[in-house]
């Protein structure tokens, strides 16, 4: 197998065929994906009998006035509807945030996810990392309120994807503050808050007029091919998004698909179960076998098997000829390729992956 070199790397996970082709498999070697941070449940069974009744919807553009999709998200979030942007999925929503800053200068936590730095690069945002620090990838609060001065809008996600760690509420309140004395919007990427135990940050935008939230339905209802998230917000962020915001920018399917989603109870308690047997359970056995696993609150886990990149490439490799595909790091800036990101998945899955990072202890 030949070795990887960094910048030669897919950008996003998931590039099984680009992967394959780097370290020279074969185009058809049966792969587990690890890399997505998807809900191994799949999607809800429902959804096939809807897409075959839902042709006639692709006859017609989608309506720009149907209020539905929204009320159905402001009914499940206690807002109104006028806080509630529907976004072609959670990267829109990101671009949008950055759309309503442009030009201006951009703070973002880090490391964490791409789009964040490619959405200011596309609005002319100049941007200023916060670094997260120690093993449990902490924030220094002190420096994040010094550098928000003069910064138009402060991007974090939470739970932090690649990290899985999440920021507590009193120290985005602390944030929040701040913003309103400096004229910084905090931009908190829930996309991973179905899979945490902790609650989301809505309430707070009672109060909170420099506060966005944006949101995926994609990951949790494991749709990424629809694109379908949203934005939240004070009314008048919303309308301003709104204005950015491209014709036709979501599809009937996906518009006509939220309120069935977020009516499906019991999707959403199958997939509370499924992470209670694993979230504790799967990082913890890493752990035992001698990896550095950071305590996660995501349907995710960064995992270190020793200090430098090049024992994390070896590993992946390792894993990959075992069909296991995980997620490499090498364009998260502060990780630089010496972690791994895997998500986790169904018991038999799981079971393979402690078994080859068992294999990989071994002398």
């Amino acid at each position: 197998m030949k070795a990887a070199n960094p910048q030669d790397w897919p950008e996003h996970g998931g590039r099984r065929t680009a992967l394959l082709k780097h370290f020279g498999l074969p185009p058809d070697q049966p792969l587990i994906d690890f890399s997505a941070n998807l809900n191994p449940l799949g999607p809800p069974a429902w959804l096939g009998e809807w897409l075959s009744g839902a042709a006639p919807r692709l006859a017609a553009y989608p309506n720009p006035d149907d209020e539905a999709p929204a009320r159905a998200i402001a009914e499940r979030e206690g807002l109104t509807p006028e806080q509630v942007l529907v976004t072609n999925g959670g990267a829109e929503a990101i671009y949008l945030a950055a759309a309503l800053h442009a030009g201006g200068h951009a703070l973002i936590v880090e490391p964490t996810f791409s789009e964040y730095r490619l959405a200011c690069a596309h609005y002319g945002l100049t941007v200023e990392s916060l670094a997260l620090y120690g093993e449990d990838f902490a924030l220094d609060l002190g420096a994040a309120e010094r550098a928000m001065q003069g910064a138009a809008v402060l991007f974090l996600c939470r739970p932090n994807n690649p990290t899985g760690t999440l920021m507590p509420r009193e120290s985005l309140e602390r944030l929040l503050a701040r913003g309103r004395e400096t004229g910084t919007t905090l931009v908190v990427d829930e996309a991973f808050i179905d899979f945490s135990d902790e609650a989301s940050l809505t309430p707070l935008l009672a109060g909170a007029s420099n506060l966005l939230l944006l949101r995926s339905l994609t990951k949790l209802y494991d749709l990424p091919g629809l694109r379908l998230g949203y934005l939240l917000g004070a009314p008048g962020l919303v309308r301003k998004a709104r204005e950015r915001q491209m014709p036709w920018s979501v599809n009937a399917l996906a518009l006509g698909l939220v309120a069935p989603l977020l009516a499906d109870a019991d999707y959403l308690s199958r997939t509370r179960a499924w992470l209670a047997g694993v979230r504790p359970a799967v990082p913890e056995a890493v752990r035992v076998l001698g990896y550095a696993v950071p305590a996660t609150q995501a349907n995710f886990f960064l995992l270190r098997s020793g200090q430098d990149a090049t024992e994390a490439e070896a590993l992946f490799a390792f894993l990959l000829c075992r069909g296991l595909l995980a997620r490499h790091t090498h364009n998260f800036p502060g990780l630089d390729g010496h972690w791994l990101r895997l998500a986790m998945r169904d018991g038999p899955d799981n079971a393979r992956l402690l078994e080859a990072l068992a294999a990989w202890r071994r002398p």
